[in-house]
């Protein structure tokens, strides 16, 4: 339990030392903590951008075959660039947005900015997962769309099916991207779900000093 914990336990108890305690002595540690949240999530996102660097490039670079079989599935140089371009702007983006309320927070001297921080920081994280999950299922339908028009061995398989094999072919696509989108949510879950929890409490903590 921390010093601020502490003092919020005993806050309002008449036989401790904290009960002479204001807002205003209140508001600095919830400001520091938020801080130090956000600063935290500015952190995870710049190793999130180094990850997605590393899996996306080294495969590239150091395999031949998994760099002709991704030029042959992605005959058309643009919508591949293109993806990639934008994937990337998009975590620049993010990036940028939690240094920014990083900042806010840091110089903030009124609790209904900084609660006014606490809730832009939240919107920008979830519109980012929403967006990675949505792209994820983009992705995938794109990539296979080209892998059963330009893979080989891709378009072998879909010739020889019937009706009943594209259904149930249709099906395995599909729950494949449902699960893959599912483990991606649960990843995010665990990188975030924690520390946005405690910024929601400081968020918390802040209205009932507003009261």
């Amino acid at each position: 339990m921390d010093e601020l914990d502490l003092l919020k336990k005993d806050w309002g108890n008449p036989n401790t030392e904290h009960a002479k305690l204001s807002a205003k002595d209140i508001y600095p540690m919830l400001q520091r903590k938020s801080s130090s949240i956000v600063k935290t999530l500015f952190y995870i996102s710049i190793g999130e951008l180094i990850l997605w660097i590393l899996i996306n490039s080294i495969p590239y670079l150091y395999s031949v075959e998994y760099r002709e079989k991704l030029d042959t599935i992605y005959s058309n140089d643009y919508i591949f660039t293109g993806l990639t371009i934008l994937s990337y702007g998009i975590i620049l983006l993010f990036i940028y947005l939690l240094f920014r309320a990083h900042k806010s927070i840091s110089v903030t001297d009124s609790a209904k900015k900084l609660m006014e921080s606490i809730l832009s920081t939240r919107k920008v994280i979830k519109y980012y997962v929403l967006y990675n999950l949505v792209m994820a299922g983009i992705s995938l339908l794109i990539g296979f769309y080209y892998a059963f028009n330009h893979d080989p061995n891709a378009v072998k398989v879909v010739e020889h099916l019937d009706n009943k094999g594209i259904i149930i072919l249709t099906i395995v696509i599909t729950l494949f991207i449902a699960v893959f989108i599912l483990i991606i949510w649960l990843f995010y879950r665990l990188l975030y779900g924690l520390l946005l929890k405690r910024l929601n409490r400081n968020y918390k903590e802040l209205k009932k000093l507003e009261v």
